[in-house]
């Protein structure tokens, strides 16, 4: 009797152990997103939120200074999204350090900002052999003004960034595209910086995974406050740039793109690139097809186990 008893203290003992010591697989992420921009980005935020794939390590909130809808602090208005979001969401542990408010003026000048102080302490705390994932919805300010401030962090970070329109037919990149445009300085840095892990989700991949209103809004029914949240911005939200669709029936999901494609790497096609002459001709990682029918049914799955009140 007490060998079996011994026996079985023995097994709780090291079943006590694995549980403890199991190593946390989860992608260590910072999300910087110009939230107040669009509607795309806030269910981003909530799909990331909702997937145990992310160990989400803060939402830094990013400047959109081109949009005609901006005031004089964008960065405060995708900042108090941010706040409602986690809220919402009952996520309120994720720290959401305000971002800079405008570009960088020179390729040498970071803007420093509480979003960019953040992303050099969370590299800096890495332990050896781990990595960072910094995820760009929106400009690239706060992410080229850490890089700025210690480049030590370059081999801790990966850089994954939603922005610019690529052909991968002919390696053609245009980046005359609203994302780039609002920090056209910082992108070229993240372009040219040798030894920079990046990635890319071109808007021209990206522009494939497109919602219907009607089929979020049932998706969304039973989803509470933050169901109606998510509605609202889009039936309020005015969609400046697109006369046609008034009624605004479908949204390109621009930013879920990019995160389901992190946290779903088998939904997506991507290749190597060179950037072009003027960024060093180095190679760079780009999305070039995602499986956009399969990244829409995923996500709307994973957005279902958060609990939402």
């Amino acid at each position: 009797m007490r060998q079996n008893t011994l026996i079985l203290l023995l097994l709780i003992f090291s079943l006590s152990v694995a549980c403890t010591s199991a190593p946390d697989r989860r992608i260590k992420i910072i999300i910087d997103a110009d939230t107040a921009n669009e509607v795309d980005d806030l269910f981003a935020l909530v799909g990331a939120m909702a997937t145990d794939t992310f160990d989400i390590k803060g939402i830094t909130s990013a400047q959109f200074h081109t949009s005609r809808l901006g005031f004089d602090s964008t960065v405060r208005e995708s900042q108090k999204l941010n706040e409602d979001l986690v809220r919402l969401a009952e996520r309120t542990d994720i720290p959401l350090p305000l971002g800079a408010n405008g570009p960088l003026l020179a390729m040498d000048q970071p803007n420093i900002s509480p979003a960019s102080n953040f992303i050099v302490e969370q590299a800096n705390a890495l332990s050896e052999g781990d990595s960072l994932v910094l995820v760009i919805l929106g400009s690239c300010t706060n992410v080229a003004s850490a890089i700025l401030q210690d480049p030590g962090i370059i081999p801790k970070v990966r850089v994954h960034y939603l922005g610019i329109w690529h052909n991968p037919e002919t390696n053609e990149y245009n980046k005359k595209e609203f994302n780039s445009g609002n920090d056209t300085i910082a992108v070229d840095l993240l372009l040219s910086t040798p030894g920079l892990d990046l990635t890319i989700m071109s808007a021209t991949t990206s522009q494939h995974l497109v919602f219907d209103k009607d089929l979020t809004r049932n998706q969304l029914a039973d989803n509470g406050e933050l169901g109606e949240y998510l509605m609202d911005r889009w039936e309020t939200f005015f969609r400046w740039w697109k006369p046609e669709d008034k009624a605004k029936q479908k949204w390109i999901m621009w930013d879920v793109a990019i995160l389901e494609s992190i946290s779903n790497p088998e939904l997506s096609q991507k290749k190597i690139f060179l950037t072009p002459p003027e960024n060093g001709a180095r190679p760079i990682t780009i999305y070039t097809k995602i499986n956009e029918v399969e990244m829409e049914a995923r996500y709307w799955k994973t957005v279902d186990k958060l609990i939402l009140k």
